[in-house]
């Protein structure tokens, strides 16, 4: 059964300027502008489970070979009375073009906003939605030339033996979906609570990447050995680990 959205919730952490970031990127500081973007994590209940919905990126492409959410840049004609309204009507219009799939914008429930480092060419301000819907799905062999229905935990261990390429956002999506025992689960804990905004920094330790988010205590300075609190993704090769843990009388600022 279709599950009642409640009104849109603020993040748990504000995305600091991602509203003017989107709309006019960091001017004067030569970073690459952030542009507004919208993915949906598509949800049904399988034989053994939740299930969702992943596309490939064809290899030569922005995101090239990456399995995603359906998604992309939020456009002029993606109307709302705010820039989470907007983005919700991209995530719908997106979910149609990518996958033939057809989504009642008032049932996409907002989980989370995401910011990337300062440094990536890409830059995307995204929110990320999550929808029950099952359906047939019809993809155009250029935008995408792959789909496949997903057990959250499935991917990520295809991600670990290298079968499916994956970015921060989409592992750490897949990881919180795996946690619901069914879709309408998902979708309604996505309701509850304020959604999560993610604000990503990368470090590298030797050969590995790590991406910590705001409650991380190495987040302000970039180092990932700084003693404290953890919210991190580190991505080992074979082995990728999210961590997620404040020590006992341990007050990291965030930022």
């Amino acid at each position: 059964m279709p599950l009642p959205l409640q009104p849109d919730r603020k993040p748990t952490q504000q995305p600091g300027r991602a509203g003017a970031a989107a709309g006019g990127g960091a001017e004067g500081t030569g970073r690459p502008l952030v542009k507004p973007a919208a993915s949906v994590a598509i949800v049904r209940d399988g034989p053994t489970g939740v299930e969702t919905l992943m596309l490939r990126r064809p290899v030569g492409g922005a995101f090239g070979g990456m399995w995603v959410f359906p998604g992309g840049k939020v456009e002029a004609a993606d109307l709302g009375t705010d820039e989470v309204d907007r983005a919700r009507s991209a995530a719908v219009r997106e979910a149609a073009e990518e996958a033939g799939f057809l989504l009642a914008r008032e049932r996409l429930a907002y989980l989370s906003h995401w910011l990337p480092p300062a440094d990536v060419p890409h830059r995307f301000s995204t929110w990320f939605f999550v929808a029950a819907g099952d359906g047939r799905v019809t993809i155009d062999g250029r935008e995408i030339d792959s789909y496949a229905w997903c057990r959250p935990r499935e991917a990520l261990s295809r991600c670990d033996s290298g079968d499916l390429k994956l970015v921060p956002p989409t592992w750490v999506t897949l990881h919180w979906l795996s946690q619901h025992a069914d879709a309408d689960a998902a979708v309604r804990a996505a309701t509850q609570g304020p959604p999560e905004s993610f604000v990503t920094r990368l470090a590298t330790v030797g050969d590995i990447r790590v991406a910590m988010w705001q409650e991380d205590a190495g987040h302000r300075s970039g180092n990932p050995s700084q003693p404290g609190s953890r919210h991190r993704l580190t991505m080992a090769p074979g082995a990728w680990r999210y961590e997620r843990a404040r020590p006992r009388n341990v007050n990291i600022p965030l930022g």
